[in-house]
């Protein structure tokens, strides 16, 4: 507020002063009052202007003072205060790091602990299995074993019945194959003598027919000549 005032009187000043200088040589006594007045609105203003530089340095030392107050408050806590974030980052950090290793070395010694078991179970798993499978392969054994005597002893047998039975069987065809080849044999004779026998027969009957046909051919042959010479002769009868 007082800076404005001070601005419009300057301005009021140098109006009056323009003013009065533009005045004829008549008006000299009222141009010294003026300049009176000017001289002493400039001191005033000088006074004024002082005052207010004055005013303003001090403020602004004050306002300086109070920003490096501020500043180093702001500083100083802001130093604090990373100061206590930085020791609380460090605590927090070393706790963290404290249960960490806590909770590895847990870890550690959980996970060797569960490996021993899961080793250790492990093995009797396998101990069971192999003796599992060591007796299972016994009892295979000793059943395929038991298998084949049994197996071999059926097929023994088998073959015993399967060789008598052959051999009784071969008996039988060898005996029927005599037998079919004695009445084969036999039959064919027989049919060899009676073909043997007839076809003597059939011969001596065409030998003996040749014969009689001869004789018979020799009988007309007489007659038809004496039935042709009787044609020629006349006697017919």
């Amino acid at each position: 507020m007082a800076h404005i005032t001070f601005r419009t009187f300057a301005t009021t000043l140098l109006g009056a002063a323009a003013f009065s200088l533009s005045l004829p040589a008549a008006h000299a006594e009222e141009q010294g009052t003026l300049n009176r007045a000017w001289n002493d609105t400039r001191s005033a203003t000088t006074n004024t202007w002082d005052k207010t530089k004055q005013g303003t340095a001090k403020a602004w030392d004050k306002t300086k003072e109070g920003s490096e107050k501020a500043w180093n408050k702001t500083k100083n806590g802001t130093t604090n205060a990373w100061d206590k974030t930085k020791d609380g980052a460090d605590k927090t950090w070393d706790k963290t790091k404290d249960g960490s290793e806590k909770a590895w070395d847990k870890t550690k010694s959980g996970t060797a602990n569960a490996w021993d078991k899961t080793k250790d179970g492990a093995d009797k798993a396998w101990d069971k299995t192999k003796d599992g499978s060591e007796k299972a392969w016994d009892k295979t054994k000793s059943g395929t074993a038991n298998a084949w005597d049994k197996t071999k002893n059926g097929a023994d047998k088998t073959w015993d019945k399967t060789k008598d039975g052959s051999e009784k069987a071969w008996d039988k065809t060898k005996n029927g194959t005599a037998n079919a080849w004695d009445k084969t044999k036999d039959g064919a004779d027989k049919a060899w003598d009676k073909t043997k026998s007839g076809t003597e027969d059939a011969a001596q009957s065409t030998k003996d027919w040749g014969k009689r046909t001869g004789k018979k051919i020799g009988n007309w042959t007489k007659q038809a000549g004496q039935d042709i010479s009787n044609t020629f002769s006349g006697d017919s009868k």
